[in-house]
């Protein structure tokens, strides 16, 4: 093409995406063990899916299939898988990612088209706040897609606000990407060490994994928390490991921008069907172009709407907005997606703890917060300093990050978690705002 297809028509689009459908779905007839069976199973003749409103017509993917059936997911012999990556499952293990050298370049020209979107090009230098390692793809992705798009970038992880700030005081970035909560750490040892933060070379902030802005696009507490104290300009982004593409805004903040190339949207609402363009239901997607491990019509749990109009900056390719909320109890904590069973697998497993309560609720930030409630025979400074520490680390072994954990008498806890009122011993309380 001669055009970014994000700024063409919308018609023009929808031939586009419907044409990529096709082969998308003659791809997983072909090659993938798990939808081969589902088109068997359900009398599904896939040519005659032959425009995107068809697609109500095939059954949804779930996290659990891909947890229960991780492998015949898999579309290509192993010998040309080159990267492994994993995400959090429904069902405590994680799921396992495999991508060929084909879908590390998509993953390349996904984030080179993202950051584009945010404003960066050639000259410009990203300090990436974010792990490259332990499995992850998103940071990754975000290396490799700087390299494509021919900016730079500095890979000093995440954590560590006294590394940060020497790095950038030594290499002047002009942008930086991390989880947003971890800026006011960064503004307050700024603050703490006399370093003339809003001096500094930064001028941009990319956010992962958590929103800095409401509904109406306008920033959320914590984006004007940041933007009060340091006046740099913010993008927030939307991504996941299943889908391989990433929604960013850009620089006029009004949703992030669809890739029409790599992925199809589908809102669908609590009757499983779509939902009007403008509505809040549920994200599902069809990656296009993934020839490792393609998913058709898999339910994320992320509830947003999509907004169809042309963007001020001229893009036809359709958005969604911030994150409303989560489907049943998930959670995104420090930018990463959990569910009640991978904690409470670890809990399960620690046998030094006589009970427990998840207690799930919100920060001064507005953002998930999780507090791990152990219930110990008797106070022990001692032994709980030491207990917590194991438990903490056999966290971030798990699931990558530590919730809070608070001890408490087993007694008093039990009476808590078994209740008269419930037929069911109340592990998780969600004291979060319902949608």
């Amino acid at each position: 093409m001669n055009k970014d297809i994000e700024f063409a028509s919308p018609a023009e689009i929808r031939v586009f995406q419907e044409n990529l459908l096709h082969e998308a779905l003659a791809y997983l007839q072909a090659h993938s063990p798990y939808y081969q069976q589902m088109f068997r199973d359900n009398g599904i003749d896939v040519s005659k899916i032959r425009h995107l409103e068809d697609l109500t017509a095939l059954p949804f993917t779930e996290k659990k299939d891909l947890q229960l059936r991780n492998w015949d997911f898999l579309c290509c012999p192993r010998e040309k898988i080159v990267d492994y990556v994993t995400t959090s499952g429904t069902l405590g293990e994680p799921v396992t990612f495999a991508c060929t050298d084909k879908d590390l370049q998509r993953l390349a020209y996904n984030e080179k088209k993202s950051f584009a979107c945010a404003g960066l090009g050639p000259g410009n230098v990203l300090q990436l706040m974010t792990t490259i390692d332990k499995r992850f793809m998103a940071g990754l992705a975000y290396f490799l897609g700087i390299r494509e798009l021919g900016a730079g970038i500095i890979r000093v992880g995440n954590g560590i606000p006294e590394l940060q700030w020497d790095t950038i005081q030594r290499l002047h970035p002009d942008a930086i990407m991390c989880v947003p909560s971890f800026i006011p750490r960064l503004i307050q040892y700024a603050e703490d060490h006399g370093i003339d933060y809003r001096s500094s070379s930064v001028r941009k902030i990319i956010g992962i994994g958590e929103g800095m802005r409401d509904q109406h696009f306008n920033l959320n507490l914590l984006g004007r928390r940041i933007k009060e104290k340091w006046d740099v300009d913010l993008y927030a982004t939307y991504s996941s490991t299943e889908m391989g593409a990433t929604f960013a805004e850009c620089e006029y903040g009004c949703g992030g921008h669809v890739h029409p190339e790599l992925i199809i949207v589908e809102i669908i609402g609590e009757d499983d069907q779509p939902v009007k363009d403008g509505e809040v239901g549920e994200i599902v997607v069809t990656t296009l172009g993934v020839e490792g491990m393609p998913l058709l019509r898999f339910r994320t749990g992320d509830m947003a709407a999509k907004i169809t109009e042309q963007c001020r900056c001229g893009r036809w390719s359709y958005r969604l907005t911030p994150l409303v909320g989560r489907k049943n109890n998930m959670i995104k904590f420090k930018g990463t997606t959990l569910y009640p069973p991978m904690i409470i697998d670890v809990l399960d497993n620690a046998s030094e703890i006589a009970n427990y309560q998840l207690v799930l609720g919100l920060n001064d930030l507005g953002n998930d917060d999780v507090l791990v409630r152990i219930g110990l025979p008797a106070p022990d400074p001692d032994r709980d300093a030491g207990l917590i520490a194991d438990l903490k680390n056999t966290f971030r072994a798990k699931i990558r990050v530590a919730p809070r954990i608070e001890v408490c008498r087993a007694d008093l806890l039990a009476k808590d978690i078994y209740r008269e009122a419930s037929r069911k011993p109340v592990k998780v309380v969600d004291l979060r705002p319902k949608m």
